[in-house]
């Protein structure tokens, strides 16, 4: 029986992330602040950030009233930019990762529910684009 020396298996050892996806997830959790506090200056309060789920992902669930909106938050060079990334696949993703979350929380199950975008770029104000996509995606 050989003796183990302790060490990790190279297989087992994590790769360190690329400068561009640290770069890429700081700019994520920056932007999905921004659209927090922007959200919170139009009265709603933030239920959960950055929901995960083996379905997907959603980056907001925030309520207002009885509506719960869950919100994608994209940050672009520009507005538009921003607006054209969220795909139909990210779309459907983040539809079943909702399904996943009112699961969890089924006192929510009865608001209306939503599908928001806020969109981040530099040196402009966030834009949040109500019912940017609708379940049937």
């Amino acid at each position: 029986m050989a003796e183990s020396d302790g060490a990790t298996p190279p297989e087992k050892i994590a790769k360190p992330a690329s400068p561009a996806r640290v770069a890429a997830f700081r700019t994520g959790v920056s932007a999905e602040s921004r659209a927090a506090a922007f959200l919170m200056a139009k009265g709603y309060r933030i239920l959960e950030k950055r929901f995960r789920t083996r379905y997907g992902e959603i980056d907001i669930v925030a309520r207002r009233r009885n509506l719960v909106a869950f919100i994608e938050v994209k940050a672009r060079a520009s507005l538009d930019e921003a607006a054209y990334a969220v795909t139909a696949r990210q779309q459907v993703r983040i539809v079943a990762a909702a399904q996943a979350w009112l699961m969890a929380h089924p006192e929510h199950a009865d608001f209306d529910l939503r599908f928001d975008a806020v969109l981040i770029a530099p040196r402009r104000l966030p834009r949040h684009l109500l019912a940017a996509f609708d379940a049937s995606t």
